[in-house]
């Protein structure tokens, strides 16, 4: 039997807000809550899902540190990184890094790094 993709999910400390986060980002419908708040997916158009799921304690990556290591990152395309990122800031995230030409890297409201790429 072979597998299929299920979703990826991000640990965060609040998953609803962070859920609210990427589906304003990426214009996805609302957030399904579950498991007393613990828990919230989001579907996109196409099928693919990110879920959200609440950790105790949770600690932000920190980036570019290997001290407390991001461990993956999501890669979002876009056509004009300046509307791109003019869009992602003003909806709570934090630029990180704006360096190279076809990229740059940003924090979640979570912490977790994500790219706006025009590659």
């Amino acid at each position: 039997m072979v597998p299929t993709f299920g979703c990826v999910v991000l640990d965060c400390p609040d998953p609803l807000s962070l859920a609210e986060f990427y589906a304003a980002v990426l214009d996805w419908s609302e957030p399904k809550v579950q498991h007393d708040g613990h828990w919230v997916t989001l579907t996109g158009p196409t099928g693919v899902e990110i879920a959200f799921q609440r950790v105790e304690n949770y600690r932000a990556p920190e980036w570019p540190s290997q001290t407390m290591p991001q461990q993956f990152h999501l890669d979002l395309d876009v056509k004009d990184l300046d509307a791109g990122q003019e869009r992602v800031l003003g909806l709570g995230a934090r630029l990180l890094d704006d360096k190279p030409e076809t990229f740059r890297v940003y924090a979640d409201p979570a912490g977790h790094p994500f790219c706006l790429c025009a590659c």
